[in-house]
């Protein structure tokens, strides 16, 4: 393959922001009919790299070839016109359109008269589509369609503009495994085609599945390039942080005790008043772990924020350990026992520019021993930091630092050292691992499998199926805002998880009961 000249290569690219190298001198080259897989952690610079070819930063240093002549790509319409196309992990779509209509958007044909010619439009892409196996209809609106064709129509929107180089930004982020499996079959039908497939992901089973090789950065530098048939798991975790790492979550059978969490048909709206959560009944015991699984937006953030009091109750109730806690001030909740791994750090976990030692009592901060009357007690809140950064390995050179200064992965461990040592009777962990490289991973999980050793009980919500099935006793899931399906993790397969979260299978428990 080497002995070809690249469709697309990167030499010594370099991207400097202010204050940051995000790109150091890297080289990727991307051959016809292959997919190559760019692996690196949130923050490597992955996406900067591929927003480079794709135009939208110009780079510091270095040089881009395309079919072996370097280009000066100074814009997304450069990259077009170079047949470059990406697709983003957050699409670009106008809801009300139709997919024709979005696939046009900018590039719309005209008849002889001038006048706008969607016939020939829902034509081609409809050719298109058969040709290359997205199988979308070019009149459906895009409010109306799957995530996942959704994702086909921003393919398609590449294809139609004369894309012959595909950038797909971590794909697969917001798919059911079904859909996983129809993404990589057009990967496939385009690299059949000639087409180089480049995949950005952090996923290593779908790494090893659909790529021929992957490339690996790692802060900013690349790491190297490696065959599939020479890699496993084990070696790119290794690449990607820089040492082993355990990857399989270890752990005993779970020995559910007493009820601690008990949702009733709890039902909830957002702020138009539509409904986001339609009767949702669920229990939690002391001493297991209930995951819930589902495609992002399927209510499981307004069921989290309804439980820790962030978000109104309409109907239904939520109590702790027999005690009504529904529409309780968050403080009172936090106080009643339950300690919350928020899914996004930056907003409702940290404040970015206070310092670890200050993140580290937040919520507790005006109680003793952290407070007496009005006056901080200063001995006892650097103390008390000073333990947590060594008992959760929070990598840093002191308690002063401010936390916007950490890597992802310390910035976790800041929030899960504070949440797990308030002792709390139910502890839930929405999205844990969101945003941090697999070591840290590997030491969030072990975290929250000593909390449910210890007896606690535990919530888990994550997007990630591997972890709701590596580390639950019970795996419900969610699906427009209700419970469609409920088992036992060791009866749980990918493909029935799919189907439930994609809506085609329901199998309700009765509301407010669950398996002990």
């Amino acid at each position: 393959m080497n002995d070809k000249v690249p469709v697309i290569e990167m030499r010594d690219v370099t991207k400097v922001f202010p204050g940051v190298i995000a790109n150091d001198h890297i080289n990727l080259a991307a051959y016809e009919g292959e997919v190559l897989g760019l692996l690196g952690e949130n923050g490597a610079g992955k996406s900067v790299l591929m927003s480079q070819l794709y135009g939208l930063y110009e780079p510091t240093e270095g040089q881009i070839l395309v079919r072996g002549e370097p280009v000066d790509i100074t814009g997304p319409s450069v990259a077009i016109e170079l047949g470059i196309g990406m697709v983003h992990q957050h699409f670009m779509l106008v809801p009300p359109f139709t997919v024709a209509e979005n696939i046009v958007l900018g590039s719309e044909p005209r008849t002889n008269r001038g006048t706008l010619d969607m016939a020939k439009a829902a034509k081609e892409i409809t050719e298109l589509s058969e040709k290359y196996g997205l199988e979308v209809d070019p009149n459906a609106r895009i409010e109306d369609i799957s995530v996942g064709m959704a994702q086909r129509v921003e393919i398609l929107k590449t294809m139609y503009r004369g894309a012959r180089v595909l950038i797909l930004d971590e794909p697969t982020a917001v798919l059911t495994p079904q859909e996983i499996q129809g993404l990589f079959d057009i990967m496939r039908s385009l690299t059949d085609a000639g087409f180089p497939v480049i995949f950005i992901s952090h996923k290593l089973k779908e790494l090893m599945e659909i790529c021929d090789r992957v490339t690996v950065i790692r802060r900013g530098k690349m790491i190297g390039t490696i065959d599939i048939e020479e890699a496993s798991p084990e070696i790119l975790a290794s690449m990607m942080v820089g040492r082993d790492v355990v990857l399989e979550v270890e752990k005993d059978p779970g020995h559910p005790q007493d009820l601690v969490l008990t949702v009733d048909n709890v039902r909830a709206t957002d702020d138009n008043d539509h409904p986001v959560l339609n009767g949702v009944s669920l229990q939690v015991r002391a001493g297991e772990i209930v995951g819930i699984a589902g495609v992002a937006g399927n209510g499981q953030s307004e069921l989290i924020e309804c439980i820790t009091g962030l978000h109104k109750v309409k109907a239904g109730e939520i109590r702790l350990q027999g005690d009504v806690i529904t529409n309780h001030q968050p403080k009172q909740i936090t106080a009643a026992g339950i300690s919350t791994i928020p899914e996004d750090r930056h907003h409702r976990g940290l404040i970015l520019d206070y310092s670890i030692a200050d993140n580290g009592v937040l919520g507790s901060h005006d109680q003793a021993p952290f407070a007496r009357w009005i006056m901080r007690v200063f001995p006892e809140i650097r103390s008390y930091a000073d333990n947590l950064i060594v008992e959760f390995d929070v990598r840093t050179p002191g308690q002063d630092v401010l936390v916007k200064n950490l890597s992802g992965g310390n910035q976790q461990k800041v929030i899960i050292a504070r949440e797990l040592s308030r002792d709390p009777t139910l502890l839930i962990a929405a999205q844990p691992t969101r945003g941090v490289d697999v070591g840290a991973i590997e030491f969030i999980h072990k975290r929250i499998i000593e909390q449910r050793d210890a007896g606690r009980a535990v919530l888990l919500i994550s997007n990630e199926l591997d972890e709701v099935m590596g580390l639950s006793d019970r795996i419900l899931v969610m699906f427009h805002g209700e419970i469609v399906g409920e088992m036992a993790a060791e009866d749980a397969t990918e493909d029935e998880l799919g189907l439930y979260m994609a809506g085609v299978k329901r199998n309700t428990p009765p509301q407010g009961e669950s398996t002990p």
